[in-house]
């Protein structure tokens, strides 16, 4: 294998105590500053005219309308337009979530419901949202579109026992979503 040799520049003694880069970031500053104090801030109008600047004046102003498509939020679960549980256990949400924060506790089905097709249902489904990093492979792995990332961002719970979310929680939070459900096609 042939190695390359690369020469690494000389820097002077401006480059070496990073004057000049100091220099440059203090004048963007005072830019955004001056700016700000004469109210021709970028990006001013789609704020309220309180204030100085860019700032969002947070309790009064919420992003929700300003959220693009696709706003990756808080992971939820999803019923079907029937109101049956979408989700059949298959652990594959858990199996690929990088933070470990989905823990899937398979059960068994009722013959006689009118899920009896599909092998088996959540007994438990908790996902721990101090450790979710909203990634949506949760949602890209389903098989079944059961699990889907809402528009939720405002997620302050007061213990950890409220940061884990159980089942009855994600489908409350979640709602029903329309469309063909794998677990219920007849041709499947």
């Amino acid at each position: 294998m042939a190695y390359i040799s690369v020469k690494r520049p000389k820097f002077s003694l401006l480059d070496r105590l990073y004057v000049v880069e100091l220099v440059k970031g203090l004048g963007i500053t005072f830019k955004h500053l001056a700016l700000s104090l004469v109210g021709k801030s970028r990006g001013k109008g789609d704020f309220s005219k309180e204030g100085v600047g860019v700032c969002m004046q947070f309790p009064e102003e919420r992003w929700d309308a300003r959220l693009p498509e696709y706003y990756r939020g808080a992971p939820t679960l999803v019923r079907g337009e029937d109101g049956r549980e979408r989700c059949v256990s298959c652990q594959l949400c858990e199996f690929i979530c990088p933070a470990r924060a989905i823990k899937v506790t398979p059960g068994s089905v009722d013959e006689n419901s009118s899920c009896a097709k599909q092998e088996k249902a959540p007994a438990e489904f908790e996902i721990d949202m101090l450790r979710c990093i909203y990634c949506g492979m949760c949602q890209e792995v389903c098989p079944e579109q059961a699990i889907f990332l809402s528009k939720e961002y405002l997620i302050t719970p007061q213990d950890r026992k409220d940061a884990v979310r159980n089942k009855e929680t994600l489908y409350r939070l979640g709602g029903t979503r329309k469309g063909l459900v794998n677990k219920w096609n007849q041709y499947k």
